[in-house]
């Protein structure tokens, strides 16, 4: 499947596993140079081996896709990480904000510390990798933001997570307008997904639930891939979806339209 991706520079916060991974994938079979952003070397390194071309080919001056190591919590890192980016092309095409952290805990037991570290990963990091890319960014480009389906509907005992979620939902509309006409924002809101951060939520919860238990929950009574979620991203990344700004797109098998 061709996206029409082909030569576009891609930025990808949390690319280095899950759907950003699977995102980069995709963006690399299209012909799309990736960066992708994340915390732990290591992991950046293993992700790139798992990408077609990460090196560059005879002939070529830079690879395919090249890791930067970037704490989107912190707005400096955010800005060295751009300054990065331009040191080796002149401009970004696609921003993917994908960065994300789940915690359970009830309201009398979510901590200052616990609510800073979820709103500061999944909002913050998302306002000011952005705001560290704008300057790169020229008309035609996008950014995609990744929510939940928890940012439309809510959910029981994770109501920090919910309210950072929501703050995403409600930034894609409010960059939209302000970046229009130049570049366009959407985001995606997926359910549950079948990837490492979803193991580690399994396992944060003693066993309390399984992915059986999840997956009855959705109409389609299964839960998501990783690339089923990338295959959506990458098509809302797209230059054939030239008119779409400001929409908030649930990929959650049907869960968010039960009300």
């Amino acid at each position: 499947m061709e996206y029409g991706c082909k030569g576009k520079v891609v930025v990808l916060a949390g690319g280095t596993s899950g759907i950003g991974l699977a995102a980069a994938k995709r963006f690399r079979k299209d012909g799309a140079m990736v960066f992708l952003l994340g915390r732990s070397p290591d992991r950046g390194m293993a992700a790139l081996r798992e990408l077609p071309g990460s090196a560059p080919a005879s002939g070529q001056e830079r690879p395919g896709a090249l890791f930067v190591r970037c704490d989107v919590r912190d707005p400096n890192a955010c800005r060295f990480a751009a300054a990065v980016i331009q040191a080796y092309v002149p401009q970004v095409d696609i921003l993917v904000n994908g960065a994300g952290i789940y915690r359970e805990a009830s309201l009398e037991d979510t901590t200052p510390g616990l609510y800073g570290d979820i709103m500061d990963t999944n909002v913050k990091g998302a306002f000011f990798l952005t705001q560290a890319c704008r300057p790169l960014m020229r008309p035609g480009s996008c950014i995609v933001n990744i929510s939940s389906d928890a940012g439309i509907a809510g959910n029981t005992g994770c109501a920090a997570y919910c309210a950072s979620k929501g703050a995403l939902v409600a930034l894609t509309k409010a960059l939209a307008l302000d970046l229009a006409p130049d570049i366009r924002v959407n985001c995606l809101c997926p359910g549950d997904v079948d990837t490492p951060l979803l193991d580690r939520q399994i396992e944060a919860a003693g066993g309390s639930y399984t992915k059986e238990d999840l997956a009855r929950a959705y109409p389609l009574g299964r839960i998501a891939t990783a690339d089923e979620v990338a295959h959506v991203l990458v098509s809302v990344a797209s230059p054939a979806n030239s008119f779409m700004t400001g929409a908030v797109i649930p990929v959650d098998g049907g869960i968010t339209a039960q009300g």
